[in-house]
């Protein structure tokens, strides 16, 4: 596309690209622009054609950026985000001085809450409200500031602040499995109950993966009991009724107050299981990169 070709480009096919970047939906991107999605799925068409490259892939009825797609959802979303702000600058509208952290509950409830303070004393000028959820960045209707989930959930055009490690490993109630056995074999937890949970789109590791990538080949098709949430089987396990997998950064305090053991010593190290991105409020909060970098820390990044 040359520079004549660039300065032709439709502008108005820029929004609906923008929301279904951000959202990593058609369908969700009509829905807030108030038109069909059949009309964004046209208007993302024809700016592929005049482009000359794919920004979405199309799947099973879904969509996924490519990664054309998400350095230009990026882009413009930035640009709609700078737009935005210095539009209120001139009408002497200010936004909320409150920092908003998106965070997967788990990670939230488990590993956040008993960290926040240090936050508050390191920032006291700093208001700061965390909004959980069990859904991806994606699906979050709320506008956010920072954000913290597993790597690899859709994250849309969330620009991406830095990564962090975490380790996988079988955890139980010490009462499950008796002290003088312990540290059990790998295949030995195939013999209890494996706590697991069903969500449509498995964006986290499964029973069946932790076992293939230790190389684990299972007689018998273990039991599993399915919960809808990874709390819930995780506070299952901590009620004593079976073997949940569980991630370090998320069990380590639970461990520490032994409400939960590992049965097993192997686990699996992941290096770049959580990720951090920079938000999608269009009014960025001067205060992100003091949000961004105490997260690093206590990320140990």
């Amino acid at each position: 596309m040359d520079n004549r070709q660039m300065a032709q480009l439709p502008l108005n096919r820029l929004r609906p690209f923008e929301a279904a970047a951000r959202l990593e939906s058609f369908s969700r991107a009509a829905a807030e622009l108030g038109m069909t999605q059949t009309a964004v799925s046209k208007q993302i068409a024809a700016l592929e054609r005049e482009l000359g490259f794919t920004l979405f892939e199309r799947r099973n009825r879904a969509v996924f950026l490519t990664d054309a797609g998400r350095r230009l959802g990026r882009v413009v979303s930035g640009a709609i985000s700078d737009i935005t702000a210095e539009l209120a600058a001139l009408q002497g509208l200010r936004r909320s001085d409150e920092l908003i952290l998106h965070c997967q509950l788990c990670e939230a409830f488990y590993w956040l809450m008993p960290r926040l303070s240090g936050f508050h004393q390191r920032h006291p000028g700093v208001g700061l409200r965390v909004v959980s959820s069990l859904n991806p960045l994606t699906e979050t209707p709320e506008a956010f500031d920072v954000a913290m989930q597993t790597s690899g959930r859709a994250s849309g055009s969330a620009r991406l602040a830095f990564t962090a490690a975490d380790d996988i490993f079988p955890v139980c109630a010490p009462s499950l499995v008796r002290k003088e056995t312990l540290p059990i074999l790998p295949h030995q937890i195939a013999s209890f109950p494996l706590l697991v949970h069903a969500v449509t789109r498995q964006d986290w590791m499964v029973w069946d993966d932790w076992f293939e990538t230790l190389g684990i080949k299972l007689e018998h098709p273990p039991h599993y009991v399915s919960f809808d949430s990874y709390p819930l089987a995780l506070q299952a396990a901590v009620a004593g009724q079976g073997i949940a997998l569980g991630w370090r950064r998320t069990t380590e305090g639970m461990i520490a107050e032994g409400k939960l053991v590992r049965p097993c010593t192997q686990k699996i190290e992941r290096p770049t299981e959580l990720s951090v991105f920079r938000g999608t409020s269009l009014q960025p909060h001067p205060k992100v990169d003091q949000l961004v970098a105490w997260l690093k820390e206590e990320l140990g990044v």
